[in-house]
């Protein structure tokens, strides 16, 4: 199973998080409230079910292991 994690940059992870709160949960990174933006975003989640992905979802919040 693959392993999701938080960024380890404290930062980051603030930023978005902050994002997230004025967005009602909605990627701050992306234009509109589509449902597909909605975190954890449909484009993260195809990647994670990807077993060749490893790297960083659309707003570097969560970073998915092999």
């Amino acid at each position: 199973m693959a392993k999701v994690r938080l960024n380890a940059d404290a930062e980051i992870v603030r930023t978005v998080k902050e994002g997230l709160k004025k967005k009602g949960g909605y990627c701050p990174c992306r234009l509109g409230k589509a449902e597909e933006y909605k975190c954890i975003c449909e484009e993260f989640k195809k990647q994670i079910a990807d077993p060749d992905f490893e790297g960083y979802c659309h707003c570097m919040l969560y970073y998915k292991e092999k």
